[in-house]
């Protein structure tokens, strides 16, 4: 499926990948390709998005804190190391396997000829709560149909 990505989607990807890596993530996630998708500066996603990376990083590690903390774990000044470098594919969750298949109908709708970063977006949109992306999403109050759209209306 990779082969129908078009570059800036293959690097969204990997930079999913180094998020996941960064945060000491084992797989990549739904969150993962939602920070993934906004490491490129001036996309049509970022501000379609109206947010940046590091105010997206934040809210994700604010909700991790408040879920753990939920459980009475107090992770005040823990750092998680980073996963070290590895030849081997970071896995994708389940979750983020579902995002692929949504993205190229996203494609297939548009009538592009490959997958870009507003596909992923597109397809990360339609994830539901208790996904990691969805969570994400709503910390960040983004108001996914007027996304949605301005990424539509630009697309066309």
């Amino acid at each position: 499926m990779f082969e129908q990505f078009a570059a800036a989607a293959r690097t969204a990807v990997i930079s999913a990948g180094e998020e996941a890596r960064l945060r000491g993530d084992r797989r990549i996630g739904t969150e993962h390709l939602l920070l993934g998708v906004l490491h490129e500066h001036g996309s049509v996603a970022v501000r379609a998005f109206g947010t940046d990376l590091e105010t997206a990083r934040t809210a994700l590690y604010a909700l991790d804190r408040s879920a753990l903390a939920a459980i009475g774990i107090d992770v005040q000044g823990i750092e998680r190391p980073p996963i070290p470098a590895s030849r081997k594919r970071t896995p994708f969750t389940s979750g983020a396997r579902s995002v692929l298949p949504r993205a190229l109908a996203e494609v297939r709708k548009t009538g592009s000829r490959r997958i870009a970063p507003e596909h992923l977006l597109l397809a990360l949109l339609d994830c539901e709560r208790p996904d990691p992306a969805a969570d994400l999403m709503e910390q960040l109050g983004i108001d996914r149909a007027a996304v949605r759209e301005l990424i539509r209306q630009t697309d066309s």
